[in-house]
């Protein structure tokens, strides 16, 4: 831990000494967040202890300099991933109010709302959520367009919004629009890819009014998707798990759709 955060720190540094664009300061400020050899990002504790690192690193610096700005967020980011949720939102809660104090642009003002939105879904605050997350993504769909990553990123956490609150004919239809933007534009094998096609089959299978197709499909989607996921990211990491663990209730609820009542 302490190489790696040493790492990132001579990089940052170097950057700013060199006086070297925002482009490659935020290429080399990755290393606070994911492995320089396999650039897999870091999650669950690894994540958490980064962040910490990161954010005793720049704490002394001042509100508009960039590396406290994205001190905090990787704060929020790394308890977030610990599953230290009510301590995220105060960070959350304190990263947008510094943003508006500072100014920001609608651009950056919409990257610690949908973090803050998150955190509220996190926490079981749905309605909080799905609010936020609507307004995100609208704010990007009109300064980015449907094609861009954020914007994708944003239809499917408001796709997940919509599901907490059973709203699965919302959320199915968004993701029927944006999936496929995603795999064109992201690839099949990118993580937020993956993580569409899982709140996708989640909503179909968990709708009380899935008919049995709708259970295939779930189950079919799944299946590929953790194929994917375990190729791609590991059988470890959470979204890999998170997929298998929905795969094996969506399979457990088709055949016992499938299976036909016993008479006596």
């Amino acid at each position: 831990m302490s190489c790696i955060t040493e790492q990132a720190k001579i990089l940052l540094s170097e950057a700013e000494a060199n006086h070297l664009d925002n482009e490659a300061k935020i290429e080399r400020s990755r290393r606070w967040y994911s492995c320089s050899l396999c650039e897999q990002e870091y999650h669950g504790v690894v994540r958490c202890a980064l962040s910490w690192a990161c954010w005793k690193t720049y704490l002394g610096r001042l509100e508009a300099d960039w590396p406290r700005r994205f001190a905090i967020n990787q704060l929020g980011n790394g308890l977030s991933q610990a599953k230290r949720h009510n301590e995220a939102l105060t960070v959350r809660k304190t990263e947008l109010a510094m943003m508006r104090r500072l100014g920001a642009s609608e651009h950056n003002l919409l990257l610690p709302q949908a973090n803050l939105a998150n955190t509220y879904a996190r926490l079981g605050r749905f309605e909080q959520a799905a609010q936020m997350d609507r307004d995100v993504y609208s704010g990007w769909l009109r300064l980015k367009g449907e094609e861009h990553e954020h914007t994708i990123h944003a239809a499917n956490n408001y796709a997940k919004s919509l599901k907490d609150l059973s709203r699965f004919e919302e959320a199915k239809a968004l993701l029927r629009k944006t999936i496929p933007l995603a795999r064109r534009v992201l690839g099949e094998g990118r993580r937020l890819t993956l993580k569409m096609r899982w709140t996708y089959s989640e909503a179909l299978y968990a709708d009380r009014a899935a008919t049995l197709d709708d259970l295939r499909e779930a189950v079919s989607m799944l299946e590929d998707a953790a194929r994917t996921a375990r190729r791609v990211l590991g059988g470890a990491h959470p979204v890999t798990t998170g997929i298998e663990t929905t795969l094996h209730n969506a399979q457990a609820k088709l055949r016992a759709r499938e299976t036909p009542p016993t008479t006596v």
